[in-house]
């Protein structure tokens, strides 16, 4: 099997804020963003490569089955947090953005294990949601 993730699901408090979050701080394009704001879209996403997206969701838990899972909550799991690999030149400017924009790097790690092999250099911060983000390059 040829697989590929197509795309990740965030729950978020505010689609806006998290699509600002992710289009100014993180660097990351929209997707139907305007489309979003000009309500004729039911959530925003942002690309992360050609073929793979992070869509954002509007969580409210009083709802309870999320639509189109069946399942109670977040798919009945909790994502501990999701990585993204960028060149070394990226990621020395979201270093900078997250700085310009207050945002915490709440971890960091050195020869980390990954997709494509061991990475000098990780950061981790959150998004506007608490989901935890690690960013990393590799050779």
């Amino acid at each position: 099997m040829d697989a590929r993730l197509d795309h990740l699901v965030l729950w978020v408090s505010d689609q806006l804020a998290a699509l600002r979050f992710y289009e100014q701080v993180v660097g990351l394009p929209a997707v139907r963003g305007e489309e979003f704001r000009e309500g004729e879209a039911g959530f925003p996403s942002v690309r992360i490569a050609e073929g793979t997206i992070i869509d954002l969701m509007a969580h409210d838990v009083s709802k309870g089955v999320e639509e189109g899972t069946g399942v109670t909550g977040s798919a009945g799991h909790q994502i501990n947090h999701f990585c993204l690999s960028v060149s070394r030149e990226d990621f020395e400017a979201l270093k900078v953005r997250l700085k310009d924009h207050g945002v915490e790097v709440t971890g960091t790690g050195s020869n980390s294990f990954g997709a494509q092999g061991i990475a000098p250099e990780t950061i981790f911060f959150p998004d506007p949601d608490r989901n935890v983000i690690e960013v990393r390059y590799y050779r």
